[in-house]
């Protein structure tokens, strides 16, 4: 499994930055993560691929942050969307996947996720 992370950068405060995670297999729980210096990762938001599609945020971000799905070419595409950008958003961002995606519900800890992306950037100053 190859996850492959974009769209991290530097944005003032009440900006936008949207993170994309391509994926190359067909059926997973998803998440995004993020970690600054000398804390533990810890969750934004998480999805799973099932019907209907179900999606967890944490308090901080709910209502400025979206994950959502995209299918092309055999590959998925999942996206961060950040709105309303404020400086304690600045951190590590990382996307994960469980490529096993058992049970029926959300994955909410690293623990659970088999499959990390290397990581995107996120500075909001």
């Amino acid at each position: 499994v190859q996850l492959v992370e974009s769209g991290g950068g530097s944005v003032q405060p009440g900006g936008t930055l949207r993170l994309a995670c391509t994926q190359s297999i067909r059926k997973y729980c998803t998440a995004w993560f993020r970690q600054v210096p000398g804390k533990e990762r810890e969750l934004v938001a998480s999805m799973r691929t099932s019907t209907p599609i179900t999606a967890y945020y944490a308090d901080s971000v709910k209502g400025r942050f979206t994950i959502s799905l995209e299918n092309a070419n055999a590959k998925k595409t999942v996206y961060l969307q950040m709105d309303s950008l404020r400086p304690e958003d600045t951190a590590m961002y990382y996307c994960a996947v469980d490529r096993y995606c058992l049970g029926t519900s959300l994955l909410l800890t690293v623990l659970e996720y088999t499959e990390w992306g290397q990581g995107t950037q996120v500075t909001v100053s």
